[in-house]
């Protein structure tokens, strides 16, 4: 503690070396926090993607949709504890710039159950989606975009028409649902019956089933038999758990690790040299203070330890501040990963690593310095 003063004194010694030095800390340290934890979250979200619920779609991208008849079907197969299924309809709300899907859904209590982690629809408000024909709920996000509260009445336009003709539909919102999903702001929940009754075309069909495996580690037997009991009909089906979903998600986007890692190795390496050069810098030209200070009586540990201390002072605090700047930028960079959080232990390794690169930078012209001879450096040599 008797040295915070000493400390203190020599990091604000030239003020303007020592803001330019902390934004450096910040700017890649902020870096750190959002890439770092955008690769830490993205592994912890695939890690905790349901193996068990089973994807159930059109074997090919785009075919024909499935019988909403094989439900049943479905859960006769052996290992599968039960079935949900959905469909929906792409709509406009007011003008061509704001689309609405509307999901369709059974109004079963498996909603209840299914994917809460996800997706959940609460007890009163399934209740009143079954009570409502023309029913929908809605999550906090579209609600605030639109402005809709529950009670109001929406009138949605869509190229999937009526057995009229017509093309435009009406729904009443009746309560809400809650979503942790890439398009959370885009979509509301309906009923899969009023959209049957009234659509011209596809009646009785759905997009995709939901499958739950009674057991999670026999998840990939029940994925094959539930596609080997479709195969070479008019529907077949391509089956894939949430977890490999996710896995082929994030393999869509390329080698995100590899990416991430060298990008951060090379704010962080770049960041070293620069504070190595500064230091060594701030060293030579206080080195008729240091050599007082030795002369006081100073040891050569103690002097060490002073020049060590301002770089680690200097490095946490700006590491600090750039991982709460990268705190406070993550759930923007979060939006484009379902799920996605900042995880802690990025914000304990970030300032662990501002320590590593304080002491590295700082450790050649600390040692030289406490090597200093008084009387070479009261003489200038």
């Amino acid at each position: 503690m008797k040295f915070l003063p000493l400390i203190w004194s020599g990091i604000w010694r030239k003020p303007g070396r020592t803001i330019l030095t902390v934004l450096q800390v910040v700017v890649a340290f902020a870096l750190f926090g959002v890439l770092q934890g955008m690769k830490t979250g993205v592994s912890e979200a695939v890690a905790r993607a349901r193996g068990d619920v089973l994807f159930v779609a059109p074997a090919a991208f785009g075919g024909a949709p499935l019988r909403r008849a094989d439900v049943e079907r479905l859960k006769s197969i052996p290992g599968v504890k039960t079935v949900a299924f959905a469909d929906g309809l792409l709509g406009t709300y007011q003008k061509p710039t704001q689309p609405v899907y509307v999901l369709a859904v059974e109004s079963s209590d498996v909603w209840l159950t299914l994917i809460p982690e996800v997706f959940y629809i609460g007890p009163k408000d399934l209740d009143a989606l079954r009570a409502t024909r023309t029913g929908v709920l809605i999550n906090a996000d579209i609600a605030k975009k639109y402005g809709w509260r529950v009670g109001d009445r929406i009138p949605l336009t869509s190229t999937t028409l009526q057995t009229d003709g017509s093309g435009a539909w009406v729904f009443d919102i009746v309560g809400m649902f809650s979503a942790r999903e890439l398009s959370q702001g885009g979509y509301i929940v309906g009923n899969y019956e009023y959209l049957d009754e009234g659509r011209a075309l596809n009646k009785g069909t759905v997009r995709n089933f939901y499958a739950v495996a009674a057991d999670p580690k026999q998840a990939a037997v029940v994925t094959e038999a539930i596609d080997n009991a479709f195969m070479n009909s008019p529907h077949e089906t391509r089956t894939a758990s949430f977890k490999e979903l996710a896995q082929q998600e994030m393999q869509a986007i390329g080698d995100l690790d590899f990416a991430i890692r060298s990008i951060v190795s090379a704010g962080l390496v770049a960041l070293l040299f620069s504070l190595a050069t500064i230091m060594m810098q701030t060293t030579r030209e206080r080195t008729p203070e240091l050599a007082v200070l030795k002369t006081l009586g100073f040891s050569e540990r103690a002097v060490l330890l002073l020049l060590v201390g301002e770089a680690v002072t200097v490095c946490i605090a700006g590491a600090i501040i750039g991982l709460g700047l990268a705190m406070v930028v993550f759930p923007y960079a979060a939006k484009f990963v379902p799920g996605l959080s900042m995880p802690m232990v990025v914000v304990a390794v970030g300032v662990l690593g501002a320590v590593v690169v304080a002491l590295l930078s700082a450790s050649v012209s600390a040692f030289q310095a406490s090597k200093l001879r008084i009387v070479d450096a009261l003489a200038g040599r």
